[in-house]
Protein backbone atom coordinates (compact mmCIF):
# COMPACT_ATOMS: atom_id res chain seq x y z
CA UNK A 1 0.00 0.00 0.00
CA UNK A 2 2.88 2.19 1.07
CA UNK A 3 4.46 1.65 -2.90
CA UNK A 4 1.36 2.58 -4.00
CA UNK A 5 1.07 5.98 -2.73
CA UNK A 6 4.32 6.23 -3.30
CA UNK A 7 3.86 5.52 -7.25
CA UNK A 8 0.65 7.89 -7.21
CA UNK A 9 3.20 10.46 -5.49
CA UNK A 10 5.45 10.08 -8.25
CA UNK A 11 2.72 10.43 -10.87
CA UNK A 12 1.23 13.24 -9.47
CA UNK A 13 4.49 15.57 -9.09
CA UNK A 14 5.40 14.54 -12.72
CA UNK A 15 1.71 15.51 -14.17
CA UNK A 16 2.68 18.81 -11.97
CA UNK A 17 5.91 18.99 -13.47
CA UNK A 18 4.28 18.80 -17.38
CA UNK A 19 2.43 21.97 -18.75
CA UNK A 20 -1.11 22.20 -18.17
CA UNK A 21 -3.53 23.98 -19.92
CA UNK A 22 -6.28 24.99 -17.21
CA UNK A 23 -9.66 25.66 -18.08
CA UNK A 24 -12.34 26.73 -15.64
CA UNK A 25 -15.08 24.33 -14.44
CA UNK A 26 -17.93 24.51 -11.94
CA UNK A 27 -19.11 22.24 -9.08
CA UNK A 28 -22.54 21.09 -9.89
CA UNK A 29 -25.35 21.40 -8.37
CA UNK A 30 -24.41 18.92 -5.40
CA UNK A 31 -24.13 20.77 -1.76
CA UNK A 32 -20.55 19.46 -1.31
CA UNK A 33 -17.62 18.19 -2.89
CA UNK A 34 -14.75 17.13 -1.28
CA UNK A 35 -11.39 16.98 -3.06
CA UNK A 36 -9.19 14.37 -2.34
CA UNK A 37 -5.27 13.82 -2.82
CA UNK A 38 -5.74 11.07 -4.80
CA UNK A 39 -8.08 8.95 -7.81
CA UNK A 40 -10.58 7.46 -4.96
CA UNK A 41 -12.04 7.36 -2.50
CA UNK A 42 -9.21 6.16 -0.59
CA UNK A 43 -7.37 8.73 -0.64
CA UNK A 44 -7.34 11.49 2.26
CA UNK A 45 -9.82 14.49 1.73
CA UNK A 46 -7.68 17.84 1.33
CA UNK A 47 -10.86 19.52 1.56
CA UNK A 48 -13.91 19.29 3.04
CA UNK A 49 -16.16 20.11 0.29
CA UNK A 50 -16.87 22.83 -1.95
CA UNK A 51 -20.50 23.87 -2.75
CA UNK A 52 -22.36 24.06 -5.27
CA UNK A 53 -21.82 26.82 -8.08
CA UNK A 54 -17.72 27.29 -6.57
CA UNK A 55 -15.56 27.74 -10.01
CA UNK A 56 -11.96 25.70 -9.88
CA UNK A 57 -9.49 25.52 -12.34
CA UNK A 58 -9.51 22.18 -14.17
CA UNK A 59 -6.05 20.87 -14.37
CA UNK A 60 -6.90 17.39 -16.13
CA UNK A 61 -9.82 14.72 -16.72
CA UNK A 62 -9.01 10.91 -15.80
CA UNK A 63 -10.59 7.74 -17.39
CA UNK A 64 -11.05 6.96 -13.55
CA UNK A 65 -14.04 9.45 -13.24
CA UNK A 66 -11.78 11.96 -11.42
CA UNK A 67 -10.68 15.91 -12.34
CA UNK A 68 -7.54 17.70 -11.25
CA UNK A 69 -8.90 20.73 -10.04
CA UNK A 70 -7.14 23.57 -7.91
CA UNK A 71 -9.31 26.18 -5.94
CA UNK A 72 -8.68 29.72 -5.67
CA UNK A 73 -7.66 28.87 -2.10
CA UNK A 74 -4.51 27.12 -3.97
CA UNK A 75 -5.59 23.73 -3.13
CA UNK A 76 -4.68 20.84 -5.84
CA UNK A 77 -6.78 17.97 -5.97
CA UNK A 78 -9.16 15.02 -7.38
CA UNK A 79 -12.66 15.23 -7.55
CA UNK A 80 -15.85 13.60 -9.31
CA UNK A 81 -15.61 14.65 -12.51
CA UNK A 82 -19.49 14.12 -12.13
CA UNK A 83 -19.50 16.79 -9.67
CA UNK A 84 -18.34 19.51 -12.29
CA UNK A 85 -20.03 21.17 -15.32
CA UNK A 86 -18.78 23.24 -17.91
CA UNK A 87 -20.96 25.77 -17.12
CA UNK A 88 -22.20 27.87 -13.80
CA UNK A 89 -25.66 25.79 -12.11
CA UNK A 90 -28.59 26.71 -12.72
CA UNK A 91 -29.25 28.73 -9.75
CA UNK A 92 -26.11 31.04 -10.48
CA UNK A 93 -27.09 31.01 -14.39
CA UNK A 94 -30.30 32.43 -12.81
CA UNK A 95 -28.73 34.99 -10.55
CA UNK A 96 -26.51 36.05 -13.58
CA UNK A 97 -29.58 35.96 -15.87
CA UNK A 98 -31.08 38.24 -14.01
CA UNK A 99 -28.91 40.98 -13.57
CA UNK A 100 -28.16 40.84 -16.97
CA UNK A 101 -31.85 41.66 -17.24
CA UNK A 102 -31.72 43.82 -14.96
CA UNK A 103 -28.86 45.98 -17.00
CA UNK A 104 -30.79 45.20 -20.70
CA UNK A 105 -33.63 46.97 -18.46
CA UNK A 106 -31.29 49.62 -17.45
CA UNK A 107 -29.97 50.00 -21.17
CA UNK A 108 -33.46 49.96 -22.43
CA UNK A 109 -34.57 52.72 -20.13
CA UNK A 110 -31.75 54.51 -21.19
CA UNK A 111 -32.65 54.02 -24.58
CA UNK A 112 -36.20 55.30 -24.33
CA UNK A 113 -35.41 58.21 -22.68
CA UNK A 114 -32.68 59.21 -25.04
CA UNK A 115 -35.60 58.25 -27.57
CA UNK A 116 -37.95 60.51 -25.64
CA UNK A 117 -34.82 63.50 -26.21
CA UNK A 118 -33.93 62.96 -30.22
CA UNK A 119 -38.64 62.81 -30.40
CA UNK A 120 -38.15 65.98 -28.20
CA UNK A 121 -34.82 67.42 -30.16
CA UNK A 122 -36.81 66.24 -33.75
CA UNK A 123 -40.41 67.75 -32.58
CA UNK A 124 -37.94 71.23 -32.04
CA UNK A 125 -36.51 71.04 -35.24
CA UNK A 126 -40.03 70.39 -37.50
CA UNK A 127 -41.34 73.50 -35.17
CA UNK A 128 -38.44 75.48 -35.78
CA UNK A 129 -38.13 74.51 -39.38
CA UNK A 130 -42.10 75.84 -39.69
CA UNK A 131 -41.06 78.78 -38.01
CA UNK A 132 -38.31 79.54 -40.71
CA UNK A 133 -40.32 78.34 -43.56
CA UNK A 134 -43.08 80.93 -42.39
CA UNK A 135 -40.43 83.47 -41.93
CA UNK A 136 -38.89 82.93 -45.13
CA UNK A 137 -42.11 83.45 -47.08
CA UNK A 138 -43.18 86.54 -45.11
CA UNK A 139 -39.80 87.93 -46.11
CA UNK A 140 -40.05 86.70 -50.02
CA UNK A 141 -43.21 88.84 -49.47
CA UNK A 142 -41.60 91.90 -47.76
CA UNK A 143 -39.23 91.05 -50.61
CA UNK A 144 -41.88 91.50 -53.34
CA UNK A 145 -43.27 94.67 -51.70
CA UNK A 146 -39.32 96.49 -51.36
CA UNK A 147 -38.90 95.42 -55.44
CA UNK A 148 -42.26 96.77 -55.70
CA UNK A 149 -41.74 100.06 -53.92
CA UNK A 150 -38.45 100.69 -55.45
CA UNK A 151 -39.03 99.78 -59.29
CA UNK A 152 -42.32 102.17 -58.27
CA UNK A 153 -39.74 104.96 -56.51
CA UNK A 154 -37.59 104.26 -59.73
CA UNK A 155 -40.71 105.10 -62.06
CA UNK A 156 -41.47 108.24 -59.73
CA UNK A 157 -37.49 109.02 -59.82
CA UNK A 158 -37.38 109.36 -63.87
CA UNK A 159 -40.86 111.20 -63.60
CA UNK A 160 -40.15 113.83 -61.16
CA UNK A 161 -36.71 114.70 -63.63
CA UNK A 162 -38.79 114.35 -66.71
CA UNK A 163 -40.57 116.78 -65.13
CA UNK A 164 -38.14 118.89 -64.00
CA UNK A 165 -36.97 118.92 -67.29
CA UNK A 166 -40.17 120.02 -68.92
CA UNK A 167 -40.46 122.16 -65.73
CA UNK A 168 -36.83 123.89 -66.97
CA UNK A 169 -38.11 124.10 -70.34
CA UNK A 170 -41.21 126.14 -69.78
CA UNK A 171 -38.95 128.74 -67.84
CA UNK A 172 -36.88 129.16 -70.56
CA UNK A 173 -40.05 129.25 -72.81
CA UNK A 174 -41.10 131.75 -70.45
CA UNK A 175 -37.63 133.96 -70.19
CA UNK A 176 -38.29 133.86 -74.24
CA UNK A 177 -41.30 135.21 -74.76
CA UNK A 178 -40.78 137.47 -72.05
CA UNK A 179 -37.74 138.99 -73.65
CA UNK A 180 -39.85 139.30 -76.75
CA UNK A 181 -42.66 140.52 -75.19
CA UNK A 182 -40.51 143.16 -73.55
CA UNK A 183 -38.87 143.48 -77.08
CA UNK A 184 -41.98 144.45 -78.65
CA UNK A 185 -42.99 146.36 -75.86
CA UNK A 186 -39.70 148.58 -76.16
CA UNK A 187 -40.39 148.41 -80.23
CA UNK A 188 -44.00 149.76 -79.50
CA UNK A 189 -43.58 152.60 -77.86
CA UNK A 190 -40.58 153.78 -79.73
CA UNK A 191 -42.75 153.13 -82.99
CA UNK A 192 -45.37 155.12 -80.54
CA UNK A 193 -42.98 157.72 -80.04
CA UNK A 194 -41.63 158.28 -83.44
CA UNK A 195 -45.88 158.77 -84.57
CA UNK A 196 -46.69 161.18 -82.10
CA UNK A 197 -43.39 163.14 -82.90
CA UNK A 198 -44.42 163.15 -86.53
CA UNK A 199 -47.63 164.53 -85.93
CA UNK A 200 -46.38 167.12 -83.87
CA UNK A 201 -43.72 168.06 -86.77
CA UNK A 202 -46.44 167.76 -89.14
CA UNK A 203 -49.30 170.20 -87.08
CA UNK A 204 -46.18 172.54 -86.89
CA UNK A 205 -45.35 172.71 -90.81
CA UNK A 206 -49.24 172.42 -91.30
CA UNK A 207 -49.33 175.91 -88.87
CA UNK A 208 -46.38 177.49 -90.30
CA UNK A 209 -45.82 176.60 -93.32
CA UNK A 210 -48.78 176.09 -95.15
CA UNK A 211 -50.62 179.04 -94.38
CA UNK A 212 -47.52 181.19 -95.69
CA UNK A 213 -47.46 178.83 -99.07
CA UNK A 214 -51.29 180.62 -100.01
CA UNK A 215 -51.05 183.39 -102.24
CA UNK A 216 -51.30 186.97 -101.19
CA UNK A 217 -53.72 189.29 -102.41
CA UNK A 218 -52.45 192.46 -103.23
CA UNK A 219 -55.15 194.56 -104.91
CA UNK A 220 -57.43 194.33 -102.03
CA UNK A 221 -54.71 195.40 -100.02
CA UNK A 222 -54.67 198.40 -102.18
CA UNK A 223 -58.06 198.87 -102.03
Amino acid sequence: MTSFRLIALLILTASAALPVYAETAYIDDTLFAPIRSGEGTQYRILHNGLRSGTPVELLERSESGYSRVRTRDGIEGWIVSRFLSDQPIARDRLVATSKELERTKSQLSEVREQLQGLQSERDQLASSEQTLESRSETLARELEKVKTISANALTLDRRNRELQEANQKLRNDVEVLTAERERLESNSERDFMLLSAGLVLLGVFLAVVVPWMKPTRKNDNWA
